[in-house]
């Protein structure tokens, strides 16, 4: 097999496994084991300990010394501690942005908007939860908010803080009665747009702040 077979196996099995633990195919504090990963995987072990790593150091699964990989737990301060740190980590992101943000940027974001305000939010089969194509636009959303001018730095943390809240988020699928989503990203969006860093920061304060407690509601912390 070539090198390049190879890297397109490791990450096709990265895709899947990071697909399968936000998904909850996994539960919470499941343990990962080899043997079933690398059958449900088509895969080999290395290749399937070199995902579990990536996921590791994004804050999906848990290294366990001398046991192994487990999805990562759940509790109430952790998910405190992550909803404070993204805010405090993406407005500084977000102020960069507006300050440096130019015409190119101002278009990408109002490509991503159209995009999330376009795509349904509940899956159109099974029972009521988020779609998995308006999971990927409100990551790209927020993703575009940042890339005005934080650097590769930044937004890779803001990157990995976001994969664990979605984390969060996914266990939960239960959205708040009179909740308007959409309001929330086209208020930020118009903020951002306007170079009104103060506000922008707010909105996106308050809208991580009301999902986190929408979060803390219902999500079962063992």
């Amino acid at each position: 097999m070539t090198v390049s077979k190879l890297r397109a196996s490791a990450a096709s099995v990265y895709d899947g496994l990071r697909g399968d633990v936000l998904g909850g195919i996994f539960r919470p504090g499941e343990r990962l084991k080899f043997a079933p990963l690398c059958e449900r995987y088509g895969a080999s072990v290395s290749v399937v300990r070199e995902a579990l790593s990536r996921l590791a150091e994004q804050g999906l699964v848990e290294a366990e010394p001398n046991v192994g990989f487990r999805v990562r737990t759940v509790s109430t301060e952790d998910l405190l501690d992550l909803t404070r740190t993204r805010i405090e980590i993406e407005s500084l992101a977000l102020r960069r942005s507006i300050a440096e943000g130019d015409a190119h940027w101002e278009a990408r974001l109002l490509a991503a908007h159209h995009v999330l305000a376009a795509t349904p939010i509940v899956a159109a089969e099974g029972p009521p939860r988020m779609s998995d194509e308006w999971e990927t636009a409100h990551a790209a959303f927020h993703a575009a908010l940042l890339e005005g001018g934080a650097g590769p730095w930044l937004r890779s943390v803001a990157a990995t803080l976001r994969d664990a809240s979605e984390f969060y988020r996914r266990l939960s699928q239960v959205r708040a009665p009179g909740r308007d989503e959409a309001a929330e990203h086209r208020a930020i969006l118009d903020a951002a747009l306007a170079h009104d860093a103060d506000l922008a920061v707010e909105l996106l304060r308050a809208h991580y702040d009301r999902t986190a407690q929408i979060l803390l509601g219902s999500v079962e912390f063992g």
